[in-house]
């Protein structure tokens, strides 16, 4: 006889709920919830959503920041045997109080789970639906390559609506760690909860990395636990990556889009990188990576779709393929099509492939700079930039110029009581990359950036055309 159980992240909760039951489950502010508590109170919410007469396929929202509300109807819609209503956070507590516990359990894995918007820094914004099979496997992928376990603090730094917050919702659950519950990101808080909570790990764009280590809490020593560092959304510096290790904070790079659950690729640390210098340690740590654990080898490929040479020479686009791949977008079959064209999603990313098999990213399609007919990677210039001591943050767009076509300008943010001019800033890239390469001017601002920590390319762009 076959034995076969469709796959759903809400089994998670249940097994957690059992086997972890009175361990502290949700810290948010003064309200705490157990494993076996949190349980209860998920199953109290799925069952007024269908008294309420929602049904699969329905579409529920939920309005709330980074807190127990969101967490807790990550599980509880689907247990609800869901995918509007909305469900306003002035009346929850009375919801699940009053609500009869119900669990209808999911009978075919592919069906949609949720929908998650695209952040729109290079397009219109794109809802792209998760199925249960997915969303199951990724966050097993989360829990294993990061290393969590009961003992582990996991501390919200990352939004939770964010690619479904990587999958972390679910992978911390099922490894029966604990949930701290962060409403804004504001560096001082961080500080304050990863000392009193232990924290262990946290994820994030390299923006928020770069404003904890700048701001006066950051430890001088290295923490008791170690602080794990997930870093997304956008390839960090090898100086910031540095800066991390000189902190004593381990740093996991990941790769990865809404359309992939999150991180579909990892920069998999190798035993051999133990030891060495912290400036080759930041670059090895500073690529892309491999695919994770439940997804297909990751691919760079050439216009007619064949793979490039792993010389780290030959540009390509990113391509991945999988279980954590989207069913598609919601609505849109036309951009489903052109994303996958032949079974393989095309990530809008150019990178190259090192002879150890590791992609890096070299540039967004979108953020590549031609100047004099020469393409130029704002990645490789921003790099430069943050390795100067002054700098902070630094973002390189192109600027429409009559002769060259464009040419790059760099927005910069100074670290705290730091000072540099323009013209320091870019002999400073001149000395290390060919000259061409230079920003044309440089502009110091505080960046715009997303919800999510992303940096805004599309805004600045706008400045520097204006």
């Amino acid at each position: 006889m076959l034995s076969y159980e469709p796959l759903t992240p809400t089994t998670f909760l249940e097994r957690s709920a059992t086997v972890f039951g009175p361990r502290l489950a949700v810290v948010n502010g003064g309200f705490q919830l157990t494993y076996a508590t949190l349980w209860d109170r998920v199953q109290r919410l799925a069952g007024p959503l269908a008294a309420a007469g929602v049904r699969p396929g329905d579409r529920v929202a939920v309005l709330a920041g980074n807190g127990h509300l969101l967490l807790e109807a990550t599980f509880g819609v689907p247990a609800a045997g869901t995918g509007c209503r909305l469900v306003p956070a002035t009346e929850y507590g009375q919801l699940v109080a009053a609500g009869e516990p119900l669990l209808v359990r999911v009978e075919d894995e592919l069906t949609p789970l949720s929908i998650n918007y695209t952040s729109g820094t290079t397009g219109r914004p794109k809802g792209v639906v998760y199925h249960h099979r997915g969303a199951y496997l990724q966050a097993l992928a989360m829990a294993l390559h990061t290393k969590l376990d009961a003992a582990s603090s996991y501390l919200w730094t990352l939004p939770m609506f964010h690619c479904h917050g990587w999958c972390f919702p679910w992978a911390v659950t099922l490894a029966g760690a604990r949930h701290v519950c962060l409403p804004k990101m504001e560096p001082g808080e961080v500080w304050r909860l990863i000392r009193e909570h232990r924290v262990t790990h946290l994820c994030g764009a390299p923006t928020v990395l770069t404003s904890l280590l700048a701001h006066p809490d950051a430890p001088a020593d290295a923490l008791d636990p170690r602080l794990l560092a997930c870093v997304g959304g956008a390839p960090p510096s090898p100086a910031l990556l540095g800066r991390a290790l000189q902190a004593g904070i381990d740093v996991i790079h990941l790769y990865g889009l809404t359309e992939t659950y999150g991180p579909a690729v990892i920069c998999q640390p190798q035993p051999e990188w133990r030891g060495l210098p912290i400036e080759e340690s930041a670059a090895l740590t500073a690529r892309q990576g491999v695919g994770n654990v439940i997804a297909q080898r990751i691919r760079v490929v050439a216009d007619d779709g064949r793979d490039v040479p792993a010389d780290a020479t030959t540009v390509g686009e990113i391509a991945v393929r999988g279980n954590d791949v989207m069913i598609g977008y919601h609505r849109d079959p036309a951009a489903t099509e052109k994303a996958a064209p032949d079974g393989w999603f095309r990530t809008g990313d150019l990178g190259v492939v090192h002879d150890d098999g590791y992609v890096w990213i070299v540039d967004r399609a979108k953020d590549v700079i031609i100047s004099g007919g020469e393409n130029l990677a704002s990645v490789e210039v921003e790099n430069v930039l943050v390795g100067h001591p002054a700098v902070q943050e630094a973002a390189v767009v192109a600027r429409p110029d009559a002769h060259w076509g464009e040419v790059p300008v760099a927005y910069v943010t100074l670290a705290a009581g730091a000072h540099a001019t323009e013209a320091e800033l870019i002999e400073h890239v001149r000395a290390r990359l060919a000259h061409f390469k230079a920003p044309k001017a440089v502009v110091f601002c505080e960046l715009p950036k997303t919800s999510t920590g992303k940096i805004q390319k599309n805004v600045l762009r706008q400045r520097a055309a204006g």
